[in-house]
């Protein structure tokens, strides 16, 4: 019991690189571009929304980089207006879907710095989605 103590010790102490990751990412270096950025966001928005049917005001940027908690990131910008339950549309949205090695990595609900200054083009795809 006393070995295992100390095994485990050993790995929960000693060397300050930074949190554990599954890449080799340090945050400075150059990400690879989302080149399918599109069908991973459209697979990620089906499952994401409430409702994907009846999306309304879709638009998209191109991905861009940005430092996005300290480590530079692809940032893909999207606004919506997401149909409501009782069938009326909720505001249009603005959201950032970051992009980790090439892939999506998660949603950025408070997008208003990420996506400052992008310029959106429609994006039908969403809006004809289905469940």
């Amino acid at each position: 019991m006393l070995l295992l103590g100390i095994g485990l010790a050993g790995c929960a102490g000693g060397d300050d690189s930074g949190p554990i990751t599954f890449t080799d990412d340090r945050g400075n270096a150059e990400q690879p571009f989302p080149t399918s950025f599109r069908p991973e966001i459209l697979a990620f928005m089906k499952t994401y929304l409430n409702n994907p049917v009846g999306v309304h005001e879709a638009g998209i940027a191109e991905p861009v980089q940005r430092t996005v908690g300290g480590r530079l990131r692809y940032v893909v910008c999207l606004r919506y207006s997401p149909k409501d339950t009782d069938g009326s549309y909720r505001p249009a949205r603005e959201r950032g879907v970051l992009f980790v090695d090439g892939r999506l990595d998660r949603i950025i609900e408070n997008a208003t710095e990420p996506c400052a200054g992008v310029s959106y083009s429609p994006f039908p795809d969403l809006e004809k989605m289905t469940r």
